[in-house]
This record gives C-alpha cells, structure tokens and sequence, in this order.
C-alpha cells in the first residue's frame, strides 16, 4: 500500500458552549427555564434575582410599540430594543444554528466559557426582565386571579375527609377509611383492589392482610355512601350504578340499574333493541334509561380536580389596541437577573493574582452569558410571535374560521432564521388572545385546496366541521360523507377519510353515537 499526505478543504460549523446553551435555553417551556434558571442560581455564586424594576434601565431593556408591517394604523406590535456596549467585548449568541450568518457569528464566539480576562462590570450586568407588570388574562378585567382560585380549591380528599369526621368509627376503620380516600384517583375511582392494598400494607402476613381486607370492605362501604355520588368505584359500571342509587325508584332507574349489569359496549353502541332483549324492558323504558344515565357523571372527581395543575402561563399576550392588536411579552414568565455587584467588584479589585482567580472569572463569565441568553430567547419569542400576529390578524378579529395556511418556512423566511429555529420556539410556548390562550404551533396548519384555486387552513377546517356537527339534527347526525359534501359547497376539497381524521382529532363521536333516543 502506498502511503501519501493530501490536503482537503471542507466546511464545518462547529457549536461553541455560549451557542449550545442559546438552543437549549430556546426550547424549554417556561417551567423548564424557571428550572434552568434556580438551577444556575444555586451553581453561579455571581448570578442574583433583583426586585429593583428600575435597574432595568442600567441594562438597556425596554418595551416599545412599533409597526410591523405598513399597514401601522391596522396592528400594533410591541418589540424589543436592546442597547448593547460597543466596547463590550462579550458578543451575544444568536439562536438560529444552521442560518446562513453561522460563520459570522462564530467569529464572534471564538471566547470559550474560560472568560475572557475582564471582571469590570458591564452595562449588561444589570437586571433583564424586569419589564412591566405582567396582564391580566381575563377579558373582564376582574381581579381574580387563577392562581388564587387553585388555592382557594377543595381536592376531593379534603372533601371526603371532612365528611368522615361526622362519622363515629373505630381507630383501625377510621385508618382504613382514611388510606382508601387517599388511595383514589383524579377521577374519584378506586384503581387498586382492596387485596393489593391490603397485601401491600401486611407486607406478605396472611393473617394481617385479611383483617386489613375486612376494615378496607367496610370502609369502601362507607365511601360509596358518601358525596359526590359514586365516589370510590372500582369500573364504570359501577360508578353509574351508585349514582343511580341515588335517583327516584322509577321504572327507567330500574332499567339503568340493569343496564349497568351487562358489558357497557351495548351501552356505547346504543343497542336499544338488545337491551331491551337482555334486560327485559320495552325499547321505550330503555330509550328513558339511557337518556337518565346520560345525565350521570362517569368521573365524579374531576371536579375536585386542583385548577393549579392545568393552568397555562403564556408566554406572550396579545391584546386589543385600536384598530389593531398588541402583542407584548408576560412579565411574570421573564426571570429578573443580574451580576452580583459585591463578587463583580471583589473579583475587579483582585484581578487574576487572588486565588481561584481564573476560575472565578470563568463564573462571571457564564453569569453574563446566561442573561445574554435568556434575553435573547425572549426577544426571538416575542419576533416570531409579532410575526404569527401579522400572518394570522384574520384570525385574532374573527376566530378560528378565519385561521390561514401558515408553515414554519415563512416565518423562517421573513425572520431570517431557521426553521428548526422556528419549531423551537413554538414548541410549549403559550400565547394568550382574545379568543383564549394557545400553543404557538396552534396557528401553523397545511393547507387543503378549494376550488377557486386558493387553499384553507386544516384549523379552519376543523372549526368548521366542529361548527356543523353543533348544528346537526341530533335524531340524524351528520356522517363524514355529509360532512365531506357540505365543505364542497364551501369550496373546500376535503376527502371523507380526512374528515373522519379532524373529527376524531376533535373528540366528536360517529354519527351513529351521536344520534339522539
């Protein structure tokens, strides 16, 4: 084999540290950073949280209206203007890692997360996010807050427990009592059987598991008696029965009761003539049965469920202005940071020659990065959200029937990013409109032709279809045929198989569970 030297030129892009947290930071959800964010606080000794809103100022940062498109006296935006140092030699990193200006911008990160050498206190070393107050998002402007009402909230264990303290039980039934309360699930069902349970808390002692099995059986007894009605359930069927217990001893009650001894696929189905013939009633009685159990809940403790946990923080918030819209970002997401002054100006005074220097200079260093970074995240959150604005303004005045096509590619384009930039930045990033609060991807959808040549958005689509279904004649509901050919009369091509497919999307059951008894 003969040996030889080559040369070959090739192109690489080639991530520095600053840029790889500036993705990172860009992806995660406002829990994650707020995470990110407690985390770095705990490791950065350099790195403080400041309540001083006017220190924002130092920094640079303000929120300003501006237009951005021609039509200014249409829609109103809101942007970032950042006021850099241009003696700062600490470059901010860009988020968009595969645009065509990555080897620019990688000139201007060649300093690695060594520092480089300054421990004087930049302008930038002031607080970011300390932006005006964050806005309410109810449309009446009321001063309750979501927050407040969580807290306020009775879980479905604490409405149990106050009602077993009426009751006169016995130390080991009152036990019992109170595991099977805290043993139930979000939806007031009892998952686990009272033998696991039992053999759970015995550890494998046959005689204990079996006296823990006798309190546990009376006890579920207990439960099942007490409110909301068919609380403690074991299925379904056994959920309805329980309320059903509950009602007037009428002939339909009776037929429900029965109803619920047999597979709840008939049920489903509404099979009025096999359960008539199963159950032994008329296809009258039975039509009444199922009409009453209907009006049942099958998960009794949803409502007890802690708002706290569904609530949704947005991101950005976009409110009524004029004639137009302005889109600002929410206060309360954007963490307030900024460089320790005291260890800023200790790690000045001492310069390299104090010990740990280096290493202390390497923290600030990340310190400084860290804000650079979130700030620069939110402002690429607050662009593409102008931009989705602008694109989508039909939608922000009419609603969901009036939501265009729109792809991650033309907002990439007109912002000059990527569109893996894009897909970051809309991912479980919430925006609060007059029509409720979203997901930024919610206002990207394909497009389906119609047959003037144009193309309607799937979201349109959907809200369409949603809209005829509510509509329908309940005795006959609409089949996805039907529903295919009214589209066609608005001149939106849409196949069956695609309407089934937005229907099921939409947790809209067939035509033939629809139909009304």
């Amino acid at each position: 084999m003969k040996q030889g030297l080559s040369l070959r030129v090739s192109q690489h892009l080639a991530l520095t540290p600053q840029l790889q947290q500036s993705i990172r930071l860009l992806q995660l959800s406002t829990l994650e950073l707020s995470q990110e964010v407690e985390q770095m606080l705990d490791e950065n000794p350099f790195l403080e949280v400041s309540d001083d809103s006017a220190a924002r100022e130092e920094f640079g940062l303000e929120q300003v209206d501006a237009p951005v498109s021609q039509d200014a006296q249409d829609f109103e935006f809101a942007t970032i203007s950042i006021a850099t140092n241009p003696q700062d030699t600490t470059a901010t990193a860009t988020n968009d890692a595969e645009s065509p200006s990555e080897s620019s911008t990688e000139a201007k990160l060649e300093e690695s997360w060594e520092g480089d050498g300054t421990v004087e206190s930049a302008p930038d070393d002031s607080e970011w996010g300390g932006d005006a107050p964050a806005r309410k998002n109810n449309a009446d402007d009321s001063d309750a807050d979501a927050s407040d009402l969580a807290s306020s909230h009775e879980s479905l264990q604490q409405h149990l427990h106050r009602q077993a303290l009426g009751l006169r039980l016995s130390e080991e039934d009152c036990a019992a009592l109170h595991f099977l309360i805290e043993s139930l699930n979000d939806d007031g069902y009892l998952e686990d059987t009272l033998a696991s349970l039992a053999s759970g808390l015995a550890g494998g002692n046959v005689e204990q598991t079996e006296e823990l099995e006798q309190h546990f059986c009376m006890a579920l007894k207990l439960l099942h008696h007490m409110e909301p009605a068919g609380v403690g359930a074991r299925n379904l069927a056994e959920c309805l029965s329980l309320q059903l217990l509950e009602c007037k001893n009428t002939e339909e009650a009776h037929a429900a009761l029965a109803i619920c001894r047999h597979p709840m696929e008939l049920l489903a189905k509404r099979d009025v003539r096999r359960l008539a013939h199963v159950c032994g009633f008329s296809e009258a009685v039975i039509k009444g049965a199922i009409a009453l159990i209907a009006r049942l809940d099958p998960k009794p403790g949803r409502r007890f469920v802690n708002v706290e946990r569904n609530l949704v923080v947005p991101d950005v918030i976009v409110v009524k202005a004029g004639r137009g819209f302005k889109v600002t970002l929410n206060g309360d997401v954007m963490p307030r940071l900024r460089v320790h002054d005291i260890y800023a100006n200790a790690l000045k005074q001492g310069g390299k020659g104090m010990q740990g220097g280096p290493a202390l200079q390497q923290r600030l260093q990340e310190a400084r990065w860290f804000i650079k970074n979130i700030q620069q995240r939110f402002d690429t959150i607050l662009r593409v959200s102008t931009a989705i604005v602008e694109r989508q303004k039909n939608f922000f005045s009419h609603g969901d029937l009036a939501m265009r096509p729109l792809v991650l590619r033309e907002i990439a384009d007109e912002l000059g990013l990527h569109e893996s930039t894009i897909s970051r930045v809309t991912t479980a990033k919430y925006m609060s409109t007059p029509h409720g609060t979203y997901e930024l991807k919610y206002f990207f959808g394909s497009a389906l032709g119609t047959e003037t040549g144009g193309n309607a958005s799937s979201t349109a689509v959907r809200a369409l279809i949603k809209q005829f279904v509510s509509s329908e004649n309940l005795k006959k509901p609409l089949s996805d045929n039907q529903i295919s050919e009214m589209l066609k009369e608005q001149g939106i091509e849409c196949a069956r198989r695609t309407v089934a497919k937005y229907r099921e999307a939409l947790r809209i059951a067939p035509a033939n569970l629809r139909r009304s008894l």
